[in-house]
C-alpha cells in the first residue's frame, strides 16, 4: 500500500541535422556553400527553438499543445526541414503520435534506427542505450522506474528520511507496501482507521485506486 504524487512532464528533442553535408571550400579557401551558416540563423527566430548551451548554440525544439488545433505550418517547419522521425515501441500513444506529427516529425518503422526520437512503453536495456547516438532520444532514463514505481519511490523516500532525518522528507503519508508489511500496516490502521487508499505499484493515470475502511487480506 502506497501513496504517491503523479506529475507530467514535457518532453523536448535536440534539433540535429543528420543529412547536412560538409560545406565544400574553393580552391583559393573560401566557403563556397553558405547554407550551413545561414539555416542556424534562419531558425534562430523560431518560435518552437530555444537556445541553450553555452553562448547559446544549442538549438531545442520545444512543443506546442497549440499545433494541434491549429493549421499553421510554422510549427511543422523544423520537423519537415531536418526530416525529424520518432517511432513507438510495444506502445500506442496517440497523443504522443498527434504531438509529434503536428510539428512536423514523421514515423520510423519500429525496427528502424533512422529516428531522433523513440517513445517506448517498457524500460529499455542497456545495451540499446549504448547504441543511441547524440541526436537520439528516448522518454526513459535508466532506472527511472526508483521514482515512477510507487513502492520503489516510497523506499527512496524512506531511504532518505533514515540518512538525511525525517522532518526533511515528511511530505508522504505513512506508507506499507504488502503483503509484505501487512501485519505493520494492521498496527497502524488501529491507530488511524482511515479511510486509507490503496495503490498498485505499478500502474498509472488513477487504474485500480480504490479507498478502504477496514483491514482487509486483498489489500
Amino acid at each position: 500500500m502506497t501513496s504517491t504524487a503523479d506529475s507530467a512532464s514535457a518532453t523536448n528533442s535536440e534539433v540535429s541535422d543528420r543529412d547536412e553535408e560538409d560545406s565544400i571550400a574553393d580552391n583559393d579557401g573560401t566557403d563556397s556553400d553558405s547554407s550551413a551558416d545561414t539555416e542556424p540563423e534562419q531558425d534562430q527566430d523560431h518560435p518552437n527553438i530555444v537556445w541553450t548551451g553555452a553562448g547559446k548554440k544549442t538549438p531545442v525544439l520545444t512543443f506546442s499543445a497549440a499545433a494541434t488545433k491549429t493549421k499553421n505550418s510554422a510549427y511543422k517547419a523544423i520537423g519537415e526541414k531536418y526530416h525529424l522521425a520518432y517511432k513507438l515501441v510495444r506502445t500506442e500513444c496517440k497523443l504522443v503520435r498527434s504531438i509529434l506529427g503536428s510539428h512536423g516529425f514523421h514515423e520510423a518503422h519500429p525496427n528502424s534506427n533512422d529516428f531522433n526520437l523513440m517513445w517506448t512503453g517498457s524500460h529499455l536495456k542497456p545495451y540499446t542505450l549504448r547504441t543511441l547516438t547524440e541526436f537520439q532520444k528516448v522518454n526513459h532514463f535508466p532506472r527511472s522506474y526508483e521514482i515512477t514505481r510507487k513502492d520503489r519511490l516510497f523506499k527512496n523516500i524512506q531511504r532518505m528520511q533514515h540518512t538525511k532525518g525525517g522532518k526533511h522528507f515528511d511530505f508522504i503519508p505513512s506508507s506499507f507496501i504488502t503483503p509484505g508489511e501487512f501485519q505493520e500496516f494492521c498496527t497502524a490502521f488501529l491507530k488511524d482507521k482511515g479511510p486509507w487508499i490503496v495503490k498498485p505499484i505499478a500502474s498509472s493515470r488513477g487504474r485500480g485506486i480504490f479507498l478502504v475502511n477496514h483491514v482487509s487480506r486483498e489489500i
